[in-house]
């Protein structure tokens, strides 16, 4: 089999999926897709089970918080197939206010901890994970540390003020 470029790739998935598959770029090399929530899962295992394609190793799950943009949290999705030496990253974009998407744990069981700790961090509600619960955090905590809804440092703090440092 010829070496699989991300062109190759593209015309697979554009094949497969036509439109739903948008926001195509190529930052570094790294072929990089958006689609919908609602395509997510067949993406994925059109990706796993192609016969040429073979990306059966799910890297990482993690998402991006983008807090002036009205679809405010970008579930990242990276996979590579071992074979072919090739990596996509696929990503979701979601209403920040209550973002859910579908677990991808019927494609991989080791989505389940990436899963968690996303959710953990970023609020994202995997729609049938099987145990959907903080991983790092303490179960009593009721943020989500990675958005960005709050200032970087306290603005009560005094130990930073400019007389301290002859200002």
């Amino acid at each position: 089999m010829a070496k699989l470029e991300n062109e190759t790739l593209i015309g697979y998935l554009r094949e497969a999926f036509g439109e739903e598959i948008s926001g195509v770029e190529e930052p570094f090399g790294l072929l990089s897709i958006t689609t919908a929530k609602e395509k997510i899962l067949e993406v994925l295992a059109f990706l796993k089970t192609h016969k040429d394609l073979q990306f059966i190793y799910l890297t990482d799950i993690t998402a991006v918080h983008y807090p002036e943009q009205a679809l405010s949290i970008a579930v990242v999705y990276h996979v590579h197939s071992l074979v072919n030496n090739r990596r996509i990253r696929i990503k979701v974009f979601l209403d920040g206010n209550r973002p859910e998407i579908p677990s991808a744990t019927s494609i991989w069981n080791g989505a389940n901890w990436m899963e968690r700790e996303t959710y953990d961090f970023f609020g994202v509600l995997f729609q049938g994970h099987p145990d959907l619960r903080r991983i790092l955090n303490v179960d009593e905590m009721e943020v989500f540390p990675m958005r960005k809804e709050y200032p970087l440092e306290d603005p009560n703090r005094v130990d930073k003020k400019d007389f301290f440092f002859g200002r």
